[in-house]
């Protein structure tokens, strides 16, 4: 226990610029075809998802919104034309993550990436069981 507590006592959380810069260089990471359909999506860090963005996901709990994808999702691109009410953006809600990563104990790249995986299947069209499964965790319930 002493070796756990003193490991966290010497971590820094990280800022919203850092948290914006580590998505932005793991962006790059994912394989060609993901980046074709997706793009250089900009990454915009908040400390939490304000009201709206809790109601549009459905999520009671501040907590366990970690990432958002706004934009049309592709598949319905095609139908439109009109260019989109909002430019395309994938927010990262800065206090959720630090709390998954604090629980998983896994590098914090890892929770990233687990975010932005699962926010992209969203733009593709995946429902929740299905980013989940990109994720490469099952669905409960």
């Amino acid at each position: 226990m002493a070796g756990a507590v003193e490991r966290l006592a010497g971590l820094v959380a990280p800022s919203a610029e850092d948290l914006a810069a580590l998505g932005a260089r793991l962006l790059t990471e994912l394989p060609e075809e993901v980046r074709a359909l997706v793009g250089m999506v900009p990454i915009k860090v908040e400390d939490w998802p304000d009201e709206d963005a809790l109601l549009e996901t459905e999520c009671e709990d501040p907590l366990d919104l970690t990432g958002l994808y706004r934009a049309v999702p592709i598949g319905e691109r095609h139908g439109q034309a009109l260019p989109p009410e909002e430019p395309e953006m994938i927010f990262l809600y800065r206090l959720p993550i630090l709390v998954e990563w604090a629980e998983r104990g896994c590098p914090l790249e890892e929770v990233v990436m687990d975010v932005l995986t699962h926010e992209i299947a969203h733009h593709l069209g995946m429902d929740e069981a299905g980013a989940l499964r990109v994720e490469g965790r099952r669905p409960t319930g």
